[in-house]
């Protein structure tokens, strides 16, 4: 992806369709359809040279949010740069996620600094909560549920072994790839996408809570669909690549903490009325 500018990077296409311009300004000023808007950033969906993106502006979030996360021991997300370099980074691990077309970041006030980053949209997906959100009712094959609990496992490995958390870890964010062939034959071989990295943080070493954060979510947003023990036992026997009673001798602490958040976070979105299939109006 070539540099344009200082603190702008875009790919081909989008130069093309830019040029003449000022990237930062074009990208601030873009119009589209809303997806999501908040006080300091907002995320359209916008159509760029033909081809549809997904722009995600930042507008500063000011000094209040900044003390705020630092006075909690959080690192405040002031631009996009995070979410860029966690797609590259997580790209280089072998995880698929977003394509980023255009990224750019203006400003040496954190407080103040605007940024943009521009990813292609997705097409031909599903996310894993709408694959499994029925699947009380009709349970998926065995093969097909054994897969994918493999392969969510090694994918959250995979991330926790580049050092990276998510911290809105839940199959929400997992995107199956969508085709005509049975939830069987695409839970052996379609990707599943990682996305919504906006918050993800990196470590050298991962501390325990961070762990405890992301497990317990995603094992939160699992609980409605039906797993069995031995589901979640063979979940962690991939996850930690290890046998099962070396799992629990050695990770048990851990995995009690994770159950915890998972049932807390249940708990409060059942009151709450927001679970998926609530939600769906298939439970009350």
């Amino acid at each position: 992806m070539p540099t344009t500018k200082s603190g702008i990077e875009l790919r081909d296409d989008i130069a093309r369709a830019w040029a003449g311009q000022d990237p930062f300004s074009a990208a601030l000023n873009l119009e589209g359809i809303a997806v999501r808007e908040v006080a300091e950033r907002s995320t359209i969906r916008a159509v760029i040279g033909g081809r549809v993106y997904y722009v995600k502006r930042h507008y500063g979030v000011g000094w209040t949010e900044i003390l705020k996360n630092l006075l909690v021991l959080k690192r405040p997300v002031v631009d996009a740069s995070n979410e860029f370099e966690a797609i590259s980074d997580l790209a280089a691990a072998g995880l698929h996620t977003l394509d980023v077309a255009g990224f750019g970041v203006r400003g040496r006030n954190p407080a103040t600094r605007k940024s943009f980053l521009i990813t292609s949209e997705l097409t031909g997906i599903q996310s894993l909560e709408q694959v499994c959100l029925r699947w009380k009712e009709s349970p998926p094959s065995a093969v097909a549920k054994r897969r994918l609990i493999e392969r969510v496992a090694a994918l959250a490995a995979a991330m926790h072994s580049a050092g990276y958390v998510h911290q809105d870890f839940y199959i929400c964010h997992l995107l199956l790839a969508r085709s005509e062939d049975t939830l069987e034959t695409r839970s052996l071989s379609a990707p599943i996408y990682i996305v919504d990295l906006h918050r993800t943080q990196r470590y050298q070493s991962i501390p325990r809570r961070a762990l405890v954060k992301d497990l317990g979510s995603l094992h939160f947003s699992a609980m409605d669909i039906g797993l069995s023990r031995c589901d979640l036992l063979r979940f962690l026997a991939v996850y930690f690549d290890a046998p099962l009673r070396e799992v629990l001798y050695r990770h048990g602490p851990l995995l009690a903490e994770c159950d915890r958040r998972a049932k807390s976070l249940y708990a409060k979105a059942r009151r709450k009325h927001i679970l998926p299939r609530q939600l769906a109006g298939i439970e009350p």
